[in-house]
């Protein structure tokens, strides 16, 4: 007689992936826009469909069994392949997750001017703030393009991945408008030493940032402030602008900031290395509309040809061009 193996149950799956993945069953239900007694149920099913525990859980924290860890990886896969096999059969594009680190940057724009030149294609962006949080949920495979610096990272650069230069940024100088050095139309960085700047000290999900900017700032005798909790969104901006007084060190295409004001950073000018990130083996046609995007703006505004006096951080003299 031959023997009649048990089938996994999709939506059962479906289900541990999402409290795998938040380890905390009321975030993972109102995710799945279930009642958590019904997740609940739903994963005491799995467990005794598999003959395992998946879950430890106490009054504090919910935390995978290695069982639970190896069940994972085949979870994500085979949901994976019944989600692409559908929309294969359907017709429909998924997709394509972008992680921008923020509103109002050069990822962010380049986002903006794919949807609009393929409009049949669904771009959804993410804000993670950083590369390191966004390299943490690419390799996840939560995100699918990243975008922003991938030096100063603390480790090296995973060989799954590829990555290519996208932009040569200009840094500027955000600060509030009565500050003295927000009469110069530019400021060259000698004016910077001794100054204390603002340098995002303690955002432990940007530390390609921190990095950088802790590197120019000891360059040129400036001083970083001290590590305060990370500052997200305009109008918090300009109430920690308000209350700090320092001038924060910023993208020269930043969100504009209420009672604060943008100027560049001149002789030398320094510059952030905006880099694209994906699989190896990624295809989804987003990556084409976003490519042809990125070598149109380059052309156009000159994004990878670095200003004459150009500031680099030694780290990524990679992506600098030799005669």
């Amino acid at each position: 007689m031959t023997r009649v193996r048990a089938e996994l149950d999709l939506r059962l799956l479906r289900a541990f992936v999402a409290v795998a993945e938040e380890l905390h069953f009321t975030r993972a239900a109102n995710r799945l826009y279930v009642a958590q007694q019904a997740l609940s149920r739903d994963i005491r099913r799995l467990e005794t469909q598999v003959g395992a525990r998946l879950f430890v859980r106490s009054t504090r924290q919910v935390t995978l069994t290695p069982d639970g860890e190896r069940l994972l990886v085949h979870a994500r896969s085979l949901l994976e392949l019944n989600d692409a096999a559908l929309q294969d059969l359907s017709g429909e594009a998924r997709p394509l997750l972008v992680d921008v680190i923020g509103e109002g940057l050069t990822a962010a724009r380049i986002v903006d001017e794919a949807r609009m030149a393929a409009p049949q294609l669904e771009l959804t962006v993410r804000y993670g703030g950083g590369m390191g949080a966004a390299l943490t949920q690419l390799l996840a495979g939560r995100v699918e393009v990243a975008f922003g610096r991938t030096e100063g990272l603390g480790a090296p650069f995973p060989a799954e991945l590829t990555r290519r230069l996208v932009r040569w940024e200009p840094l500027a100088l955000l600060m509030s408008d009565d500050h003295p050095l927000a009469d110069l139309a530019e400021v060259p960085m000698a004016e910077l030493d001794g100054v204390e700047i603002d340098a995002s000290s303690g955002n432990d999900v940007a530390p390609e940032w921190v990095d950088l900017a802790a590197s120019l700032l000891a360059d040129h005798g400036a001083r970083p402030s001290p590590p305060h909790p990370h500052v997200v969104g305009t109008a918090e901006t300009a109430r920690h602008l308000r209350s700090h007084g320092l001038p924060i060190l910023t993208m020269s295409e930043c969100p504009e900031v209420p009672g604060a004001v943008v100027r560049p950073l001149v002789d030398p000018v320094p510059v952030y290395p905006w880099a694209v990130v994906h699989h190896r083996d990624a295809n989804h046609p987003g990556l084409a509309a976003l490519d042809a995007v990125m070598v149109d703006l380059a052309a156009e505004e000159r994004w990878t040809a670095l200003p004459e006096d150009a500031w680099v951080p030694a780290a990524d003299a990679q992506w600098v061009r030799r005669p």
